[in-house]
């Protein structure tokens, strides 16, 4: 009898485990949802950024210091024969913001390609502070001849940047996989902005 108890009694005890245990499951979603909310943190996927309405209901990012301009201006280089450009060539963003640019390359040889972008930084303190979430220099692609790509880059600079610094330059290097890879490019702020009819 004694053993019967005791098997009953483990049995009862292994069913309210078991039972806790699926109810925590189903009660992890909700859990997290209200943690998300309540912290800020990972509130803002993707698909609540392209539902129309939920945006204007999210918390604003208090990590963006709204008192700092930064201008950023975009270089590109093409080693072959290539076209390769920013669809802008600067923006001014505010440290801690989101941002992106779209840079676009098309292969003007009669031939399938394989290429890849090497980035650089100037000045080079700010290496360290231009985090990239989406870039196309993550990645090789290989391009069929005449074909026309548009890649993003978005980047956060982040606010501890030293605050005399006022401009970067993202410069990036396109050149085909399989060739000398070419170093990294120097970013030349004075060369990679000038206005048409300057210095005239």
């Amino acid at each position: 009898m004694n053993i019967r108890r005791e098997n009953a009694r483990m049995v009862g005890k292994l069913v309210v485990v078991v039972a806790g245990m699926f109810a925590f499951g189903y009660a992890l979603v909700p859990i997290y949802k209200a943690i998300c909310e309540f912290t800020g943190i990972n509130i803002l996927s993707l698909a609540e950024r392209e539902v129309p309405g939920v945006a204007n209901r999210l918390p604003a990012n208090t990590q963006v210091d709204r008192t700092r301009v930064i201008t950023v201006e975009f270089d590109a280089n093409a080693r072959g024969p290539w076209d390769f450009k920013p669809a802008v060539r600067s923006m001014q963003v505010h440290p801690g913001e989101l941002s992106t640019v779209m840079y676009e390359f098309q292969n003007i040889q009669d031939r399938r390609m394989a290429a890849q972008a090497i980035p650089s930084y100037a000045p080079r303190q700010a290496a360290a502070h231009f985090n990239k979430l989406e870039c196309f220099c993550f990645n090789q692609y290989t391009l069929e001849p005449g074909e026309k790509k548009t890649w993003p880059v978005a980047f956060i600079i982040d606010p501890k940047l030293s605050k005399d610094v006022t401009t970067i330059t993202l410069s990036y290097t396109f050149f085909e996989v399989g060739g000398k890879t070419p170093p990294a490019p120097t970013a030349d702020a004075s060369r990679v902005l000038v206005p048409a009819g300057a210095g005239t």
